[in-house]
This record gives structure tokens, C-alpha cells and sequence, in this order.
């Protein structure tokens, strides 16, 4: 069974820097694409947005449009680990920022929530103005 366990977030100023961190266990690492996803109370029916992903062996990876530039995601097979560099950081990044796995393969369901059965349990991100 995979387990994800997030840590880092917290409350930072505008224009500052967080990395989130996700470790996985429970299966091989290497056969899961990673993703990164957001949660905002105000989003409309409080869906969870894409942020990130990287596939099962690094060679492709992507950033939303709304954080490109500011936010990579990386991973680290050697610690079974998927991180979230957060630079720049804005009033609108506020939000509970999860990752969440899924089998190779699942093509452009790489970014949709819907397409990741497993998750972590999440962290909050508050950036003040």
C-alpha cells in the first residue's frame, strides 16, 4: 500500500521561498509519476488544482501556468522522495498543498487530481502580503 508523507509549508511573506517535500513508501518508487496539487478555500467546489508533476523517471515534468518560472518540482529515486521548490511566493499560492502518486502510464491523466489514487495528507502554505 503506498504511503505519501509531506512535509515543510508553513507562513511565509510575499516574495519569499518553501519547499515542500513528499516521501514515498509502500511500493518501487520509480513506477509512479508524482504530481502536485492545490486546494484554496475559495476555489470553486474546492477542487484541487494542479501545480506540478514529474513523471516515473524524471525525464519530463511539468509546472502550471499560473506558478511557471517560480515553482520546479524534482525527485529524488535514491530517497523515494518528490520535492516542491516554491520561489517567489504570492498572496494567491495560499492554499493546502498536496502530492499524490500514480502507475506509470497514465498519460494525460498526469494532470488530473482525479487520475492519482494516492495522496498525502497535505500541508498548508500561507503567504501574506
Amino acid at each position: 500500500q503506498v504511503h505519501l508523507v509531506q512535509s515543510g509549508g508553513g507562513l511565509v511573506q510575499a516574495g519569499e521561498s518553501l519547499t515542500l517535500s513528499c516521501v514515498f513508501s509502500g511500493d518501487t518508487f520509480g513506477k509512479y509519476n508524482m504530481g502536485w496539487f492545490r486546494q484554496a478555500p475559495q476555489a470553486p467546489g474546492n477542487d484541487r488544482e494542479f501545480v506540478g508533476c514529474i513523471t516515473w523517471n524524471g525525464a519530463y515534468s511539468q509546472t502550471a501556468d499560473s506558478v511557471r518560472g517560480r515553482f520546479t518540482v524534482a525527485r529524488d529515486d535514491a530517497r523515494s522522495t518528490v520535492s516542491l521548490q516554491m520561489n517567489s511566493l504570492k498572496p494567491e499560492d495560499t492554499a493546502v498543498y498536496y502530492c499524490a502518486a500514480q502507475l506509470r502510464g497514465g498519460g494525460s491523466g498526469i494532470f488530473r487530481a482525479d487520475a492519482y489514487p494516492n495522496w498525502g495528507q497535505g500541508t498548508q502554505v500561507t503567504v501574506s502580503s
